[in-house]
């Protein structure tokens, strides 16, 4: 009848009893003497009789035990102050024997064991309402931060896309090997000793398979327009790495009559990616564009987001080949943000910047159409074109892009906007054709273009 193998056996063979509940909560085994003369009593009036003398086998345990207590430690562990003579009587009407610095605890309470238990007793009948309220003490006036950068820029990142129209996924950390294998994955570092299953026996390199996998259930349930993200974990022989990855597919959203939906393309991977890039604070105004994405992307639909040598994201389209080993139904688009990679943002000692600043002068915008050679990229233009004037260009656009024969074999034509913000005086027409005129400069230094006529 010990309450504690009572308890774990009702437990592993799914008994429910009202003996198990009655056992498992303790017995008073005092009380077996006075049962049996209650028992007698009934025995005897409901059905006649004589009653023997009772034959008793064995010893009483002695379940009563004598725990330490000292009244003070009521306002030490309860935070309230009860008086000496206050706790005596609760505990003796508990049945509780109070004694010169110990109490022994009833035979019917095998549960306390300890002087926190009896201090427990007296609170609970004095009531845990009368305990007054207290503020835990703070050492600073505002709260120190509890968070990393690290696990900050997992927080921003989930809101930028989710901010987009993504649903967030939790997908297995566990690939198959030949789906490790087109991710640039598969080596025996990373095979699991004790897999799960046969489709779990790798450590993923990359979120896209679990991703790409999620896209494949929801078409098959009917989904057309799918857009997911996750934000977890990848793994490498020699690395760990925080890894945010999100695929879209089919169109850019429901049938409408007011604006027809398009499909979906790298674009929309690469606008993904740069929000998300954003929000963890990159610098994406200096990031550089290249089509060097890897080989489970689409060679001619995809590139590489880079800080210097540094790659911040890939995106693009996946690769047919890929699909098809996934079977996945494409065409689908996405992207990989490598948040270890984005630098923090320095700290410059001073005052803080304010987080906005307008300006009262009204903003001018000039447009400028360039000759460059089709192998120029847009992004490299446009940094050109906003370093000619720091303070005064407040962004540069791409809206326009332009291929034929009347601009000559190997070239075309690239239009861009620039947003022109005053800040103390209002610009003149002098000062408008200095500023475009540098604008000029700049974009013919760096990509040996011309402004087209």
């Amino acid at each position: 009848f010990d309450p504690l193998r009572t308890a774990a056996t009702g437990r592993a063979l799914g008994i429910e009893s009202e003996a198990r509940y009655r056992f498992e909560r303790g017995v008073d085994a005092d009380f077996m003497a006075l049962g049996e003369q209650i028992a007698s009593r009934l025995i005897l009036e409901l059905c006649g009789g004589e009653a023997s003398q009772p034959v008793i086998a064995g010893a009483k345990p002695e379940t009563a035990r004598d725990v330490p207590f000292r009244p003070e430690r009521v306002a030490a562990l309860g935070g309230v102050e009860i008086a000496a003579d206050v706790s005596h009587k609760i505990l003796n009407r508990l049945g509780f024997t109070v004694g010169e610095g110990t109490v022994t605890t009833p035979t019917w309470r095998p549960d306390i064991e300890v002087e926190s238990d009896v201090v427990e007793e007296v609170l609970r009948v004095h009531g845990f309402d009368n305990i007054p309220a207290a503020s835990l003490p703070r050492e600073h006036g505002v709260a120190r931060p509890v968070l990393t950068t690290a696990q900050r820029r997992v927080r921003w990142t989930k809101r930028a896309l989710a901010a987009r129209g993504l649903v967030e996924a939790v997908t297995w950390s566990f690939i198959s090997r030949s789906h490790a294998a087109l991710f640039g994955g598969g080596a025996d570092a990373m095979r699991l000793a004790n897999p799960i299953s046969s489709e779990m026996t790798d450590m993923r390199p990359s979120l896209l398979p679990g991703l790409m996998t999620a896209v494949a259930r929801n078409i098959d349930r009917g989904f057309d327009n799918i857009a997911l993200f996750e934000a977890g974990h990848v793994y490498g022989e020699d690395y760990q790495a925080m890894v945010a990855g999100a695929v879209r597919r089919g169109r850019s959203g429901a049938r409408h009559w007011l604006e027809a939906p398009r499909p979906v393309d790298a674009f929309d991977a690469k606008a993904d990616a740069l929000d998300a890039i954003a929000a963890c604070g990159g610098p994406v105004d200096k990031a550089q564009f290249t089509a060097d994405a890897p080989a489970w992307y689409h060679p001619g639909r995809s590139g590489s987001i880079r800080l210097g040598p540094q790659v911040l994201a890939h995106f693009g389209e996946l690769h047919p080949r890929v699909l098809k080993a996934l079977d996945v139904d494409g065409p689908l688009v996405g992207c990989e943000i490598f948040l270890d990679a984005i630098p923090e943002p320095k700290a410059k000692p001073g005052r803080a910047k304010p987080l906005l600043k307008l300006s009262p002068l009204q903003p001018v915008k000039r447009d400028f159409a360039f000759v460059v050679d089709e192998t120029t990229n847009a992004g490299d233009l446009l940094r050109a074109a906003r370093g000619a004037d720091k303070k005064l260009i407040d962004n540069a656009a791409v809206f326009d892009s332009f291929a034929g024969a009347t601009l000559g074999a190997g070239k075309k034509s690239i239009a861009i906007t620039i947003t022109l913000q005053p800040l103390d005086q209002t610009l003149t027409d002098a000062d408008i054709e200095a500023v475009s005129a540098r604008v000029i400069a700049a974009v013919e230094k760096a990509t040996g273009g011309s402004l087209r006529g």
